[in-house]
Order: C-alpha cells, then structure tokens, then sequence
C-alpha cells in the first residue's frame, strides 16, 4: 500500500476540493508538518552521483508542485533525493484563469493549464536564503514571462540570479500553456537559447566559483527529427543533461471520462508510455553519457524501474502523488531495492538501458 488509513482519508477529502485549492492545502500542510511520509528506505545502492552532486536516491520532485520554494526540505523530507522548484519567471505573474487544473480520476491523469504562476525572482530567492538547513539538492526551474519581449534575456535572467542557490538549473522552454514558449526547441532558437544561458552560467562560475549544471526539459510531442536536432544542440552547447519529459498535449487513450478535453498539458499515467519512448530516443540519440532524467507517468516502483531500463539516470515524479499520496516515495525506493536483489546488481546504473531498443522503437 503506498498509504495508511490517515493518508488515505486526507487523499479522499482533497479530492472533494478544486484541484488547485488542494495543491494548496498540501503545500501548507508540508509547511505547518502536518503531512509527513514513513521513512523511505536508505539503501546505498540507490545511491548516484553525478557532477559535484551525490544523490541520497534517483527519485526526485518534479518542478510544478513548489512553484515559489515555499517547502523544498519539507518535501526533501518526505524521502526524495532531490526537488525542483519553480518554474520561476523574473516577473511575478498570476498565469492563466481558474479553473485551470484538472484530475482525471479514471485515467489517473492531471490536465494543467497553469501558465508559469508564481511569485518571481525576488520572492525565491528571498525564501531559499530564509533556509534554516541548507542541505539536499534543490534544483532551480526557469521560464520566462508570458509577455517577454526577449524571453532568452528571462532565462538568463533566472541564471544569474539563482547561481549561487541553485544546486542544479532546468531550462523550461517545453510547456504548452505559455503561448510560443515550445517554439524555443526549433533548432535556431534554441542554439541561440543554449549559447546565451551556457555563456552567463560559464560567466557566474568564475564569480561564485562552481559551475552549476544545467538541465533542459523538452516536451514528449517533439518529432524524431526534431529529437535529433535539440540533442544535438545540447551536446554542441555543452548542456549537462535533458529532462524527458513535460506534459504533452496529446489527449490519445484517455477513457473519455472526466474533463479529458481541457486545454493545457496532460501528466500522469496517460503520460508514461509516449514519455518513456521519447527518453529511449533521446539516449539512443545522446549516447552513454549524458544525463537524462526520466518522468511521466510514474506511479510504481516497476513503471520507475521501466524509466531506468528506458535509459534514465534519474526519476522525478508528481501528478502520481495526486492519486497515491506521499508514501508512494518510499515504495518506489523499496520496490527498486528489491529489484537490484533479484537482478544481482550492485547499483542502478547496471540496469540503466536495459530495455532501451525496445522502448525506442516503439510506435507512438
């Protein structure tokens, strides 16, 4: 089970509210301790290393769900081995009209059309420097403002101003709810995008003296041309890692029950299978060594499993924890344990890439 009675109980109560007004309660109980999660196994097989960072586990938080900073150690807490924060603009900025999240109990699916709300620059950074324990890695996620008139300026805006906070940076130029936002993963723009955050990273390491990796997160929509042509750009551009992936605004295998045709991105389990083909692409376009961290759709310690054997290094998940509540973190851990156990491997990294042919041949 990936919750006792109490946690099941608050699930079924938070799903009687509006969706966003429940992610709120949740980001206060974390606040106010109220919401805490059985102890997530310690294994240090689970362990991973990447770049100056060591990772208690794979599994981490994905941006969306603490969009201003508001509970990074409350959540580290809850057993994940990292969190993202964010997305996070220079502006504050409201995003779209309410509603504009919706859950698709049959699907087990979220649709958001959030549009990059949050407070800004200087209402994160504030809060993150307010940290009593700064320990945990805590990754930054910049966007730009719905209305920039030069949005590469915004991105490298949020590099400057996070680069001495930032455990790690995620580039978000792949939701759909920002009008033209996933235009910037068109080879020209992006190469443009890249040489301008890359080149005032490179500018804040000599001033803060480390060199804070940079991630960018796509879409699962890109076609296998364009798939090529953005891991290109990041391997030229000297990017450290991608993020497969964000919400997809395909709406194909959904039961037809619950608000399916909303507007804005789809995640959870609907997301899983094309987000999961897109990694195996992306590492087979990648090759060995870049970082690529898998999410979409994972709900269980086997669809985790699948991501790593897709080719993913790390995990991040979110819209599962709607449904399954907090102690589904320690479920995956333990159930990933348990599958080292029966494969005879020492470390995640053994069953990295696995299944990838497979899962990068399939059709979407």
């Amino acid at each position: 089970m990936t919750t006792g009675p109490l946690q099941s109980l608050a699930l079924k109560g938070l799903h009687l509210l509006d969706a966003e007004k429940a992610h709120r309660l949740t980001v206060l109980a974390l606040k106010s301790g109220l919401l805490s999660a059985k102890a997530a196994p310690r294994d240090p097989r689970l362990k991973v290393t990447h770049w100056d960072l060591e990772f208690p586990n794979p599994l981490g938080m994905a941006a969306g769900f603490d969009k201003n900073a508001d509970v990074p150690d409350a959540v580290l807490n809850l057993g994940f081995g990292f969190a993202e924060v964010g997305s996070v603009t220079p502006l504050a900025q409201p995003g779209n009209p309410r509603p504009r999240v919706f859950r698709l109990a049959a699907d087990e699916g979220v649709i958001n059309r959030y549009g990059f709300n949050n407070e800004g620059h200087k209402a994160m950074r504030e809060r993150l420097l307010a940290r009593k324990v700064k320990d945990g890695i805590v990754g930054i996620n910049v966007g730009a403002n719905k209305n920039a008139t030069d949005r590469i300026a915004d991105y490298v805006s949020g590099i400057n101003e996070f680069a001495d906070l930032a455990s790690y940076f995620t580039v978000n130029i792949s939701s759909p709810n920002t009008p033209g936002l996933r235009d910037l993963q068109a080879r020209s723009a992006l190469a443009d995008l890249l040489q301008g955050v890359v080149a005032a990273r490179d500018a804040r390491a000599e001033e803060t003296g480390r060199r804070v990796p940079l991630l960018l997160k796509i879409a699962p929509d890109v076609v296998e041309e364009d798939l090529k042509d953005i891991v290109e750009e990041v391997q030229d551009k000297a990017v450290d890692g991608l993020i497969v992936s964000n919400t997809t605004v395909d709406r194909t295998g959904l039961s037809g029950e619950g608000p399916h045709q909303e507007a804005g991105g789809l995640s959870g389990r609907p997301l899983f299978r094309k987000s999961t083909i897109a990694l195996a692409r992306a590492r087979k376009l990648a090759g060995p060594d870049l970082l690529i961290v898998g999410v979409g759709g994972i709900d269980s310690a086997e669809t985790a499993w699948t991501k790593i054997a897709a080719g993913a290094d790390l995990l991040q998940v979110y819209s599962s924890l709607v449904f399954k509540g907090p102690g589904l973190v320690g479920e995956i851990l333990t159930g990933l344990a348990d599958r080292l156990d029966k494969h005879g491997f020492a470390s995640l990294r053994e069953a990295r890439d696995a299944n990838v042919d497979a899962w990068a041949s399939e059709e979407l």
